[in-house]
């Protein structure tokens, strides 16, 4: 356990002294995903760690934003328990901070959750040097706006993240993932169906012409589940739906640019796309290659949604859809709140921002 808190408010102060801003890093594991290229200069938070307190009866761990996401998960594990969200931990490189601020969640974010929703409390650097708390450590804590889910996904924009609180829950008993041939169109049908059926359903995702199930939960439900819905049952399942949680699956292989759609799970998305991945139920589809941005743009409005140029490709330039009037407005009044001075990943979300 290391705590580095009073270093990085100095480093904060320093740099607003400075006009210097400042990148915020720790794991490295998502520099080039999810946001633009940020050149300012780094701060490495890779040292502030530690679980600083654990009520695994209350299902609530505390921990440094700088812990590895794997040291975390394996004190959980020794109890039973676990992230339900499935965040990927990126060959150990992976922190508790870094996957907040991206909003990083695996196969079972459907029906579990994200990172965003486990949240309970964060303690947070601002742009002024300032240490803030907000939330707390129990289940319910929050009158009013909630500022602690505000930093899920603003890619470190508003805050250096230096304690989170989160919810933990029990790791299912079972777990059975069943296989089918089947060509995109019905497997949406499909998958969708199943999820509105009282199920222990934990995982929905199609790739290469299969459409894969998971199940989880008590062994009763799952075998009966498994009985009605028939399908190959495979043997080892744990490795499709780590692949999937890692981006390690052969269909993530290769330079070409990755694209995530973010859309209604039940959306056609007709027209020819190239090779493409679909999870969490039909909500998240991921597609390779070079694109028309402004095509898939529209492709995703169409489908309920958004898309962003996740990994790849030209990162200096925009890579998430551009915000509307409102939405922006309020982005640039956060901001000012919270970093005055624009010196905390300055870019990393958007160009303006």
């Amino acid at each position: 356990m290391n705590d580095r808190t009073e270093a990085l408010v100095e480093a904060v102060v320093s740099a607003r002294r400075e006009g210097r801003p400042l990148y915020i890093s720790a794991g490295g594991s998502k520099r080039n995903l999810a946001g633009r290229d940020c050149t300012a200069t780094p701060l490495d938070v890779s040292t502030h760690t530690g679980v600083v307190d654990y009520h695994p009866g209350e299902l609530v761990v505390t921990a440094r934003a700088g812990t590895p996401l794997a040291e975390l998960e394996k004190i959980l594990e020794q109890h039973g328990q676990a992230l339900p969200c499935e965040p990927p931990g990126f060959d150990g490189r992976a922190t508790i901070g870094g996957t907040l601020a991206c909003n990083l969640s695996g196969p079972a974010r459907p029906w579990a959750g994200s990172v965003r929703d486990l949240v309970l409390g964060v303690q947070l650097i601002n742009g002024r040097g300032e240490l803030l708390n907000f939330g707390g450590q129990v289940m319910k804590n929050v009158a009013g706006y909630d500022v602690s889910r505000l930093q899920a996904g603003a890619l470190g924009t508003l805050g250096i993240l230096t304690r989170i609180s989160l919810k933990v829950l029990p790791r299912p008993e079972q777990s059975l993932s069943l296989a089918y041939d089947l060509a995109l169109p019905e497997a949406l049908v499909t998958m969708n169906r199943r999820a509105g059926e009282p199920a222990p359903l934990a995982g929905a995702c199609w790739v290469a012409g299969r459409l894969y199930l998971r199940l989880a939960g008590s062994p009763g439900a799952v075998a009966h589940t498994a009985g009605r819905w028939g399908g190959e049952r495979l043997g080892d399942d744990a490795a499709v739906w780590a692949s999937l949680r890692e981006l390690t699956h052969p269909f993530f292989d290769g330079p070409e640019p990755l694209w995530r759609f973010s859309v209604n799970p039940t959306a056609p998305m007709a027209g020819e796309w190239g090779p493409m991945l679909v999870d969490w139920c039909g909500a998240q589809r991921w597609l390779r290659g070079a694109q028309d941005p402004a095509r898939l743009q529209a492709a995703a409005t169409q489908a309920g949604g958004h898309v962003c140029l996740f990994r790849g490709g030209d990162r200096s330039g925009e890579v998430r859809q551009p915000a509307d009037p409102v939405s922006r407005r309020l982005q640039l009044r956060l901001k000012q709140a919270f970093d005055p001075d624009g010196i905390l990943n300055p870019g990393r979300l958007y160009s303006w921002l």
